[in-house]
């Protein structure tokens, strides 16, 4: 039998499929998740990996795998699987999953992740090690469990779950992610977030000290800042009390002006509020519409040093008023770290086009698109080595423009791909061949670029 030749629209893709087929990412799931469900043609596992491969391949609904996935042989045969499930099947195995398969996923990711992670081989001697914690609303049909009436940023009345995520910043990696019911906030799950990650990363009592946790107000509270002090971390984060808050600020005796936002001004807390163990505070005020001001106050419990190495490029004439824009922009970078990466696997990822009714289901959607998140980064990191600018690359144009790379495949006569062919007028594509076309070549594959 002679080879034969496929177009795929996803070639890039089906490159990286066959990295993450060397990488033995799914052997490790199948060995940790045991789905109790009747196999007819397929294997629960094999039907999680199709839903794995539709999120990779951009797919924002269970649905789509028939029209992504199904109909691209090539892509599947990559990612080593011969064929794709039908949808419906596949979302009777995610409405199969237990509370029990949540956690064996789990312990899943934390193998994967311990294995290629940067964060887990984070430096702690030369270094601090930073994790950002968030939750996000995640809007969902009223029928759904866990569905409540909560918090949902610029959206009054809507029901929802939420996701709880930590982030190994300095390197764009999930550590840890949670589905919680649409009450819950961060100053319910914080403990938990950080004890997993805790886990995940291995932190012993001397990495927990060169360890920065970021969060917002809602990290907060005088419970979780007393456990994360008692608990040796670094902290920033913003006091939740809003009366504290305006106690707090009556003692700034001097205000200064933030150059970057004229309408914002800062100044330290004379007289602090008492934790368990030493903090320091400082109070941000901004201006409104009507000429008051609302106010917030930081609490943080890194030295100089530390917080002129979260932000060194600040500068200032008198060094009090640098190490408070330190703190301020230190905080800042919040927006450009979990939130960015929440947002991207709302939009990259479709985090919240997948509604299931069952909690569990949607938790292994959930997990499914973390695993998808980090490959996606490792991915983009393998080619920004080559060309540093796509390290720039968010995870929506990872997903829609370096993903979808099209393509021809060759098969040999034992159905193995044996070259993949790249359109060479796509901008990425050669960096596709530079970065990944050694590991291909291990499996005996060839990659080039030619006209498609």
């Amino acid at each position: 039998m002679n080879n034969h030749i496929r177009f795929s629209p996803r070639a890039s893709l089906a490159m990286t499929g066959i990295c993450i087929q060397q990488m033995g990412i799914w052997p490790m799931v199948s060995e940790h998740v045991a789905i109790k469900q009747k196999v007819i043609t397929y294997t629960p596992s094999e039907k999680l990996q199709d839903a794995f491969i539709n999120i990779m391949a951009g797919g924002h609904g269970l649905h789509e795998t028939n029209t992504r996935v199904r109909t691209d042989q090539a892509l599947s045969v990559a990612f080593g699987r011969p064929g794709c499930a039908e949808q419906s099947t596949i979302s009777d195995t995610l409405n199969a999953c237990t509370e029990e398969n949540i956690e064996q996923m789990r312990d899943a990711l934390r193998e994967i992740y311990r294995h290629y992670g940067a964060g887990y081989c984070h430096h702690y001697g030369t270094e601090w090690q930073l994790l950002d914690v968030d939750m996000s609303g995640m809007p969902a049909g009223r029928q759904g469990e866990g569905v409540e009436m909560g918090y949902f940023a610029k959206q009054k009345n809507k029901r929802g779950r939420q996701l709880g995520r930590v982030l190994a910043t300095l390197y764009d990696e999930i550590v840890v992610e949670r589905l919680y019911p649409g009450k819950t906030q961060l100053n319910r799950s914080l403990q938990e977030l950080v004890t997993e990650a805790e886990q995940v990363l291995n932190l012993n009592p001397g990495f927990r000290r060169r360890t920065i946790v970021r969060t917002d107000a809602g990290g907060g509270r005088d419970e979780d800042i007393n456990w994360l002090l008692e608990r040796h971390y670094g902290i920033l984060t913003k006091v939740t009390n809003w009366r504290r808050v305006a106690k707090l600020v009556e003692s700034v005796t001097e205000w200064v002006d933030d150059p970057k936002d004229a309408r914002r001004q800062f100044g330290w807390v004379e007289q602090p509020h008492a934790y368990d163990q030493p903090t320091r505070q400082l109070a941000i005020r901004c201006a409104k519409k009507d000429g008051s001001w609302s106010a917030q106050v930081l609490v943080f419990n890194l030295t100089d040093d530390t917080l002129l190495w979260l932000m060194p490029q600040v500068t200032a004439e008198d060094e009090n008023v640098r190490l408070m824009l330190a703190a301020l922009y230190a905080y800042d970078q919040r927006g450009g770290a979990a939130e960015t990466s929440i947002k991207g696997s709302k939009q990259g990822l479709g985090l919240t086009k997948r509604n299931k009714k069952r909690f569990q289901a949607q938790e292994m959607l959930l997990l499914l698109a973390q695993l998808a998140y980090n490959l996606t980064v490792w991915t983009r990191n393998g080619l920004a080595a080559c060309r540093p600018t796509l390290q720039q690359l968010g995870m929506l144009r990872m997903v829609r423009d370096a993903f979808h790379i099209s393509g021809k495949i060759v098969f040999d006569a034992h159905g193995q791909i044996v070259t993949i062919t790249l359109n060479q007028a796509h901008d990425l594509a050669s960096s596709f061949i530079s970065a990944l076309g050694a590991f291909l070549a291990r499996d005996g594959t060839v990659a080039n670029l030619g006209q498609i």
